[in-house]
């Protein structure tokens, strides 16, 4: 049976968006596992557009749902259109745009707030006990989403994780190239970028994260 799986994008770039590597990769190997993908982001402007050549801020605007389209070819809607109902698991990539577009994390730090929509479908997900991954920076956000107690990690950044465990989150360290599973909540994360060093770093994570996130949609199959 054919599962279905809904991923957030955050734009598109390291720096002001979702990150390109992490998003093709999760992308890639949900394609490869056979799932069914959409994706979706806020139709909002991004909290600020970064020359990634130089890292400088740039004179403009650009939105969120419209940058995403360039990762997703297009095949993208806006997120007030997802239904967790539709879907069997969710997946967040990395990227600053989780903590910039998605929330306020970047910011506000501890005291962050999560996008409405946003915080709305992953709370339907976690509610319905539907399988989660969050990828990067994303799990920064799982306290928000599941409450005091949900265990996550973000890799090994002594700072972050020290922001996780003041919002209520039970941070473990992790490598590169594995993930950390709350299997109460059915939330899967691993580090990605905030560790590795290289692409294919990445991938051995994120490919981990993909196949658990799919196998736990398949529990309580007849």
């Amino acid at each position: 049976m054919t599962k279905k799986v809904a991923v957030i994008l955050s734009g598109c770039g390291v720096y002001d968006g979702a990150e390109i590597h992490e998003s093709v990769i999760t992308l890639l190997r949900l394609d490869q596992r056979g799932a069914q993908v959409q994706c979706f982001a806020p139709n909002i402007a991004q909290m600020h557009v970064i020359n990634h050549l130089t890292g400088e801020e740039m004179p403009e605007s650009r939105n969120v749902l419209v940058e995403s389209a360039r990762i997703a070819r297009g095949e993208v809607k806006d997120i007030r259109e997802a239904n967790a109902e539709d879907f069997d698991a969710l997946i967040v990539p990395g990227g600053f745009g989780a903590a910039k577009n998605l929330s306020n994390f970047a910011v506000e730090g501890t005291n962050c707030s999560v996008n409405p929509d946003v915080l709305a479908l992953a709370e339907a997900f976690a509610d319905a006990c539907k399988p989660v991954g969050l990828i990067c920076i994303s799990p920064a956000l799982a306290a928000k989403i599941y409450g005091p107690g949900v265990v996550c990690t973000i890799g090994n950044d002594a700072g972050t994780a020290a922001a996780v465990e003041k919002m209520g989150g039970k941070h473990e360290e992790c490598d590169v190239h594995d993930i950390v599973e709350d299997t109460q909540r059915k939330l899967v994360t691993t580090p990605a970028y905030m560790v590795a060093k290289s692409i294919s770093e990445a991938a051995g994570g994120i490919y981990k994260l993909v196949d658990r996130v799919l196998e736990l949609t398949h529990e309580g199959d007849q």
